[in-house]
């Protein structure tokens, strides 16, 4: 089974820009988020997990808030990518060698994770290290 390209589009819509989708999903909620939140991970956490399985722990590491908006997300051939550059903390001690990042519901504990992915390249995180990713670096798709 596979979702049409148009309907892939307007979900990708509704969960990274809350844009409705006529006659099936909207918005509309007691207090539906606006923002999303990107953490790292050091593995894959997998279907099963959450924010918090294996993410990064570098001193001063926190997830990263995105607006759930077109300021925040680029919707475009069935996939999401971030629309500004994410920079994360700089690492004041520890370290921690990323290779997957996730879009996620929370700002710290066990968010649920909406998607995840292979980062392009493993980032290695040490002292004075600021991890950042450029305005479409992080690319989540639907197909």
């Amino acid at each position: 089974m596979s979702k049409g390209n148009t309907f892939e589009n307007d979900w990708m819509k509704l969960i990274f820009q809350a844009t409705a989708i006529a006659n099936i999903a909207d918005n509309a909620a007691v207090s539906p988020l606006t923002n999303l939140y990107i953490s790292l991970h050091t593995v894959d956490p997998g279907e099963a997990g959450d924010q918090s399985t294996s993410e990064a722990n570098y001193t001063s590491y926190a997830r990263v808030v995105v607006l759930r908006t077109a300021v925040g997300w680029t919707i475009s051939n069935n996939q999401a990518v971030n629309a500004a550059t994410i920079s994360f903390p700089q690492a004041t001690g520890g370290s921690s060698t990323v290779t997957y990042f996730a879009v996620g519901t929370a700002s710290s504990g066990a968010g649920k994770i909406l998607y995840s992915g292979a980062l392009t390249a493993q980032l290695a995180i040490t002292t004075g290290i600021t991890p950042s990713f450029a305005a479409g670096a992080l690319i989540v798709t639907e197909d």
